[in-house]
């Protein structure tokens, strides 16, 4: 038991040294910020057919500080079904957009990217953003249309699924990637 705990304490200092050396090289190294143009993204957000939540607007403002700042961004949101997930990630993607910057989606199922997919597409039905989907769904010709046009960088938004981690995948300005 002794030499067991042991082990069990070492691999943890281990771990604990390994995370530390990993974060103070992220925090070293220089981000994309992004800025922001607060009246379109104000109209941007007056679009939102609900109230926001004030849980839901912290997290929105914490997101759009992080992309306003000078530092990799490395943030979790999370929460149940419907409590408002999906708008913080739009508005995050709205940011990055208008900064002239791609952003990917990955979603764990071929249901939940045509879902989110369709979502994007509808709240940005007012804004010259070019939205594709990576899934399953879409034929051989398709996908490889998609993966030329984010290539190109005629691809604003990108949602899909396991696909978007394919050694076919290249963005030519990624700036925010959601999870």
């Amino acid at each position: 038991w002794s030499k067991a705990r042991r082990k069990a304490a070492e691999a943890v200092r281990d771990k604990a040294a390994e995370l530390l050396d990993i974060y103070a090289r992220r925090a070293a190294r220089p981000g994309k910020s992004h800025g922001l143009n607060e009246l379109e993204y104000q109209r941007f957000c007056d679009a939102f057919p609900f109230e926001t939540t004030p849980d839901q607007q912290t997290a929105i403002d914490a997101v759009v500080a992080d992309l306003n700042a000078p530092l990799p961004m490395d943030r979790l949101v999370c929460g149940d079904v419907g409590f408002g997930k999906t708008e913080v990630a739009l508005r995050a993607a709205f940011v990055a957009v208008q900064a002239g910057y791609q952003v990917a989606l990955l979603v764990p199922t071929t249901l939940l990217a045509q879902q989110h997919w369709e979502n994007f597409r509808d709240r940005f039905a007012d804004w010259a953003v070019n939205i594709e989907l990576l899934s399953r769904f879409r034929s051989a010709k398709e996908t490889e249309q998609v993966l030329a046009s984010a290539e190109a960088g005629k691809v604003d938004i990108l949602v899909g699924t396991h696909k978007l981690l394919s050694k076919d995948m290249r963005f030519k300005n990624l700036g925010l990637l959601i999870i």
